[in-house]
């Protein structure tokens, strides 16, 4: 039997098992891929918020990239949560020799699904500025996007229709990403969406590659159990890239798997629960 393709995934991990590593690895498999893994930081996490952020030394995440690089390598990787400046800048030296040859797919990881802080500000504006330009596919929500822009020094823009949040993902492509992807999950209220019938609740998400826009829509899920989704769209996209889909063909695939995942999540412990992995199989 020939081997899956293969998808690093250079994250942080979640105690409760809704959402950072342990969430990547869920979506790469049930993607059918399979995940390698290089940690960078351990949290102390469960369904009421982040308890502890224990970034792990430049030289373990080193070992552990070489260690799983040098003797199976990657056909995408996937990058989450970094944690410090230091990470920033090892993560970068380690993914650039990669750098138009492996799809890297980033999602800018800077807060918990509660506000609980995972990257600092000095770690933002180095992410900003030297993580961007890696990303085959960046993937930040409405918020992180707009921290990303601000530590770039752009000129705020205030999410309130299509267009606006297409001028976002624009502005990130301008930032060096070869594709942005902002997501509408954010907009609490719904955004002016193209095409989107108006009875309904719905969460869009613009790809950009500077020059064009796509849509990828979906009804909202009446759930408060969510826990997961950026980890778990990111590295379903970076499986359909290691599949050697095209971009705007692996975000489609992950938005329907995504959005099944949201619709079956459930609850777990006393408060936010995470999304389903394995709904296709529940």
């Amino acid at each position: 039997m020939s081997r899956p393709p293969v998808v690093l995934v250079i994250a942080g991990s979640d105690s409760g098992g809704g959402a950072g590593i342990q969430a990547d690895i869920k979506s790469t498999m049930s993607c059918g891929a399979h995940a390698l893994t290089v940690v960078t930081a351990i949290t102390a996490q469960n369904s009421l918020g982040v308890q502890g952020v224990w970034p792990l030394p430049v030289d373990a995440v080193v070992a552990q990239f070489r260690s799983v690089m040098d003797d199976i390598g990657a056909d995408a990787v996937k990058v989450g949560m970094l944690g410090t400046p230091e990470l920033v800048a090892c993560v970068k030296q380690l993914l650039t020799p990669l750098q138009g040859s492996t799809p890297i797919v980033i999602d800018p990881v800077c807060a918990s699904k509660h506000g609980d802080s995972l990257l600092t500000d000095e770690a933002t504006a180095s992410l900003a500025s030297d993580i961007i330009p890696l990303a085959t596919v960046l993937t930040p929500n409405i918020p992180e996007a707009g921290l990303l822009l601000a530590s770039l020094g752009s000129a705020t823009v205030s999410v309130v229709d299509a267009g606006s949040q297409s001028a976002v993902a624009d502005a990130l492509v301008t930032a060096g990403a070869e594709w942005a992807l902002v997501k509408g999950g954010h907009a609490l209220d719904g955004l002016d969406e193209p095409n989107a019938a108006p009875e309904h609740a719905l969460a869009s998400d613009v790809l950009s590659d500077g020059s064009h826009h796509q849509w990828f829509t979906a009804a909202r899920s009446d759930t408060i159990h969510t826990h997961g989704t950026g980890c778990t769209l990111a590295s379903a996209i970076a499986a359909g890239l290691a599949h050697g889909m095209d971009v705007p063909h692996a975000v489609s695939e992950a938005k329907a798997y995504i959005t099944g995942a949201i619709a079956h999540g459930y609850a777990l412990g006393k408060g936010i629960g995470p999304v389903e992995h394995a709904w296709k199989w529940r």
